[in-house]
């Protein structure tokens, strides 16, 4: 799946609730989520680390359809000028 079909996937099933609940809970819950990530990282399975990449993207996402910016163009960033 492209970035934006996963962006724009993310605003269709969540965004009115996503942007009821605003974009500090949502900065809350993604911190949340890549705190699962890191101990999925140190201790789980294969099965448990896509699990928590998929959320810490989903939460990512979200975050981004709140604030009308593109996750695709961010990504843009490390094709034409990527940092050293």
């Amino acid at each position: 799946m492209e970035i934006a079909a996963f962006q724009q996937l993310m605003d269709d099933l969540y965004g009115p609730q996503d942007r009821e609940r605003g974009i500090p809970a949502t900065v809350a819950w993604l911190c949340e989520e890549l705190g699962e990530l890191a101990q999925a990282v140190r201790k789980g399975d294969d099965a448990e680390r896509l699990h928590e990449l998929g959320d810490v993207l989903a939460w990512l996402a979200s975050l981004a359809n709140q604030l009308g910016l593109s996750l695709e163009e961010a990504a843009l960033r490390y094709r034409d000028d990527p940092p050293r």
